[in-house]
Formats: C-alpha cells, sequence, structure tokens
C-alpha cells in the first residue's frame, strides 16, 4: 500500500476510485464502503485510493471537544492496508485546508490531484469551507469534471447504525466485546516500546512502555483503565500480560498518556521495537492510590485477576 502525506507528486498520479474520510477505527461501515469501493475499482480497472485526515478536524477546531482517538495513525494505516486499500493519502487540516471552498478542494484536490474517475461518500458527506459542499453538490461537479459519485448505504449492527462514536462508546464502557464486533477484530494499540521511570521494576512489575497520546496534542485514547491483554510483535505467540492505560494519577501529573503492560512469565529485551497490545478483558477503571504500597498492591489485585481470567496459574512463591 502507498501512503502519501499530501497529494502525491505529479509523476506518481493516476487515475483512481476514491473515497474520503476519518476512517477511525476502519469498523464494519467502514469495511463495507472500501469493499464496495474496491468491487467499483475492479470493473474500471483502477486502483482504490482512500484521503483520510491527519488531525481529525474537529481535533483542529476544537481540541478540548473532539472525539477520543480509536486508532492512532498508525493503526489505522495498518487497518486500511488489511482492507486491501491500493493508495492513502493523509491530509494534514490545517488552516489553509480549513479555509478550502468547496468549488477549489474538488478542483485542486479531486481533479488535479488525485486524478478521480469515481468518488464514493457517505450521502450525509461534507466538505470544503464551513462544510458548504455537500452530497449534490459533488455528484452536479463529478458530471461537470468527468467523475462519477455514489453514495454509501448505511451499515447497521442490532438494528444500531456503525459509527465510529458506537464504537467509542463501547470502549469507554469497557465493553470489549461489543467493540470488537463493531471492529470485526479485537481492539489493539500499537507502538514502539520505550524506557520508562522504571517505577513498575520497583514494584515489583516491570512494564513495557507505550505512548499512545498526550495532553498537548488531545488526542486521548478511546479507552482507559486496567485489562488483561495479550500482545503481539515480541515472540513466535501472542505474549499474555495486564496492562494500564491512563494518565497514572498517583504518579504523574504530566498529563501524558502511557500504556504500560506487565507480561506474565516472560523476560525479554523488548526497548525500541514495536508491539501491538490486544484488549481482552476490563478488570477496572483507572484511580488515584495512596502511596505506593496501595498502589503496588492494586497492581498485584490486578494481575491476579488477569491470569485468572486468562486461565493462567499464579507464579510459584519463591521461600
Amino acid at each position: 500500500m502507498n501512503v502519501f502525506h499530501g497529494l502525491p507528486p505529479a509523476d506518481q498520479r493516476q487515475p483512481c476510485t476514491l473515497t474520503i474520510g476519518n476512517f477511525d477505527g476502519v469498523h464494519r461501515g467502514h469495511q463495507a464502503m472500501l469493499e464496495k469501493l474496491r468491487n467499483t475499482a475492479a470493473a474500471l480497472s483502477l486502483p482504490t485510493c482512500v484521503m483520510t485526515f491527519e488531525p481529525h478536524p474537529r481535533e483542529f477546531f476544537a481540541p478540548a471537544q473532539a472525539p477520543a482517538r480509536i486508532y492512532s495513525l498508525r493503526d489505522k494505516l495498518a487497518a486500511l492496508r488489511e482492507c486491501g486499500v491500493d493508495t492513502v493519502v493523509v491530509a494534514r487540516f490545517n488552516a489553509r485546508f480549513a479555509v478550502q471552498k468547496p468549488e477549489e478542494f474538488i478542483d485542486d484536490v479531486l481533479v488535479r490531484g488525485l486524478y478521480a474517475r469515481h468518488v464514493l461518500v457517505g450521502d450525509d458527506f461534507r466538505f470544503g469551507a464551513r462544510r458548504a459542499g455537500d452530497f449534490a453538490s459533488l455528484r452536479e461537479a463529478g458530471w461537470a469534471n468527468g467523475f462519477t459519485v455514489e453514495a454509501m448505504d448505511t451499515v447497521s449492527q442490532d438494528g444500531q447504525r456503525v459509527s465510529s462514536t458506537l464504537v467509542r462508546e463501547a470502549l469507554a464502557a469497557g465493553d470489549l466485546s461489543r467493540a470488537a464486533v463493531l471492529l470485526s477484530r479485537p481492539y489493539t494499540i500499537s507502538g514502539h516500546v520505550v524506557h520508562g521511570a522504571k517505577l513498575g521494576r520497583e514494584l515489583g512489575f516491570p512494564t513495557l512502555n507505550m505512548r499512545v497520546a498526550d495532553r498537548l496534542h488531545h488526542r486521548k485514547p478511546a479507552l482507559a483503565g486496567s485489562f488483561a491483554v495479550r500482545v503481539h510483535g515480541l515472540s513466535g505467540e501472542p505474549l499474555l500480560g495486564v496492562a494500564s492505560l491512563g494518565l497514572r494519577p498517583t504518579v504523574d501529573d504530566s498529563g501524558r498518556w502511557l500504556l504500560e503492560t506487565h507480561l506474565f512469565d516472560y523476560a525479554g529485551d523488548v526497548y525500541g521495537r514495536t508491539a501491538s497490545v490486544e484488549f481482552m478483558h476490563k478488570l477496572r477503571d483507572e484511580a488515584r492510590f495512596e502511596g505506593m504500597d496501595a498502589l503496588r498492591e492494586a497492581i498485584a489485585e490486578d494481575s491476579r485477576q488477569a491470569r485468572a481470567w486468562l486461565g493462567l496459574a499464579e507464579p510459584a512463591r519463591v521461600r
């Protein structure tokens, strides 16, 4: 899959079938849209292209009120690759992009920038400054500029429209089974393992640490708390563990979100490697504890519960 940050260079542009959106989560609704795009592309003998945005437009306009992120850009791109997308264009959503008139977006981006021959969007699609462009105006512009426009039907699950909002609600409620159904895959977060303050080691529970978001960029994750997890990418088989995702209020006031995972019965050098943490079961919400002893006991209890849920025996005590 080709990934361009901004429009492709002129010598790499080619006619394509295109869809546009945030694609946060790449959930069942998105997957149905991408399947429809692939089918049209095959019929027209054209490659597929997805145009998405970084940051999310609502993070640009109202960062404090922006929705939680389901996926980082890394995880979004991985999910789009799994869906068989040929090209992804990551458009930088900034002040210049925000004030583009609808006709400028059509001419500069769709026609001259991406050579779109077919555009698939939701029937509620809006674009351009002040969201002035809509599906009807896009279809009319297509007639004038040589590309067809098609609307995607709503995809429902258990009588509800599948949406990123619905996925966020499931994750916020700790309903990981529901989230997995909506995503058609277990919920995961991936990233590089970084050095931490070694606090987990001091408490008797060494962790692998991944920075997932921060207060500065308002890219808060869609869930928080303690979880039983499986970790992929560090060994030939998934590794089992217990993870904490949050702001660590007992020990840190920086506002940085951190994913800390204690792996059961594993001791390997993982720094600098890329791991994917699969959330299996929520144990509890994040909490502030009165001192290190209380925190240590809470982590120990999380570990006991996670081992029990994962079907692992408690480690033998050294006498």
